[in-house]
């Protein structure tokens, strides 16, 4: 949640920057791969130390994980397989989701060549010309 704060923020406010906001767009689908790829170990050991300083119990996380109650819904899972998989995974895949969905290739550059429209510089960008030729022959 901490990775997308930053970017709901941005995209909340009134005075959009499109270019900024696209930036961080693509910045947080990256921190949120990278998350998913190296993050566990970091997650984990963070939630170990909020559980110790606070004293509370720390489940063994290589003990068989038991969906709800009773010996009749055991699965041959893990406990870290169950938070790891089953929901630290499911969540940032989420996330992911979520955002190329609402932001895909096609979207971002779409945003990102409107901004060719902006008179607030005076159109003094090297590559307006450009842009403005690409938007109207891609997207008119």
């Amino acid at each position: 949640m901490g990775i997308t704060n930053i970017l709901c923020q941005a995209l909340q406010s009134r005075s959009q920057d499109i270019l900024n906001a696209m930036h961080l767009v693509s910045t947080s689908k990256v921190l949120l791969q990278q998350l998913r790829n190296d993050g566990w170990s970091d997650l984990l050991e963070n939630v170990k130390l909020f559980c110790l300083k606070h004293e509370i119990e720390i489940p063994d996380m290589s003990a068989q994980y038991v969906l709800g109650r009773g010996r009749s819904r055991q699965t041959n899972v893990t406990m870290v397989h169950h938070y790891r998989i089953d929901i630290f995974l499911v969540v940032i895949d989420s996330q992911m989701k979520e955002l190329n969905l609402r932001f895909n290739e096609q979207t971002v550059e779409l945003l990102r060549l409107s901004t060719a429209l902006d008179p607030s510089n005076n159109y003094k960008n090297s590559t307006y010309i450009d842009n403005i030729c690409r938007l109207a022959k891609t997207y008119y």
